[in-house]
């Protein structure tokens, strides 16, 4: 294809995507009671765990609740619409790949899109103890507004995060396919990944308590530890295939 071509083909899904999108905003809005719901369910639950009335959420200024229509329904349709998007990408990319490529990529899809999910149902699970523990630190005497702008915010970060950090293990065994890391290295460094990983999930989550950073560190251990098995079997089966594999240096292969 031409360049021109190209550009057409890229317009003509950038189009398709935004009126994607566009028909999610205007769902979302009909059915803006159940999602504002949804969305607001942590920090309620958060509330009655507490079982104090010194906090509130709130709208601030004269735009507020409509900034909170747009951003939760922008949001909701971001979401909503992801699969139909994400595929108006794929499809411009694929016919740049080669048929190992796309059979790999597929793979991959497969696997990291209910690993994201499963990392934002996580996130969303746990989001109510880490509203609870930071809002616990308000003294009684106060009143801690909430604004429900910024909550929506921190939701949004919140589940961005754990999507996010479930798909750490589909990279790494990527860049074992692709020869880039070992699982003997990868089980050599095995500790200090580990304290990494709670490094990154203190520093990634954030409610920064460590009940959430455990819930977030945990999964991503036991993630990392699949993904290390994965890479040694493929490294074994990599060996398999070479004639002169296991040979040092010094030693004549049987050619």
């Amino acid at each position: 294809m031409a360049l021109s071509d190209h550009l057409r083909e890229l317009r003509a899904r950038i189009l398709k995507s935004a009126l994607a999108l566009t028909v999610g905003f205007v769902v979302a809005l009909i059915f803006f009671d159940p999602i504002f719901a949804l969305v607001e369910g942590p920090y309620t639950s958060a509330q009655d765990a507490l079982g104090a009335d010194n906090t509130q959420a709130t709208t601030n200024g004269v735009g507020g609740p409509l900034m909170l229509y747009l951003k939760l329904c922008g949001l909701t349709s971001l979401i909503a619409t992801s699969p139909f998007w994400l595929y108006q990408i794929w499809a411009f990319i694929l016919p740049g790949l080669h048929a190992n490529e796309r059979r790999w990529t597929r793979i991959f899809v497969s696997i990291a899109g209910p690993l994201f999910l499963a990392g934002v149902l996580l996130g969303y699970l746990t989001l109510p103890k880490g509203l609870e523990i930071l809002i616990g630190f308000n003294r009684d005497e106060l009143l801690n507004l909430v604004d429900f702008n910024d909550y929506l915010s921190f939701f949004s970060r919140t589940l961005l995060v754990f999507g996010i950090a479930f798909e750490i293990p589909v990279f790494v065994v990527m860049l074992n396919l692709a020869g880039v890391v070992k699982g003997r290295t990868l089980a050599a460094y095995r500790p200090w990944i580990i304290v990494g990983t709670f490094v990154f999930a203190a520093a990634a989550t954030p409610s920064a308590d460590p009940f959430t950073m455990c819930f977030m560190a945990g999964p991503m251990i036991l993630l990392f530890v699949i993904s290390e098995v994965i890479a040694r079997y493929n490294d074994r089966r990599r060996d398999r295939g070479r004639i002169n594999a296991g040979l040092s240096p010094d030693e004549m292969s049987p050619l």
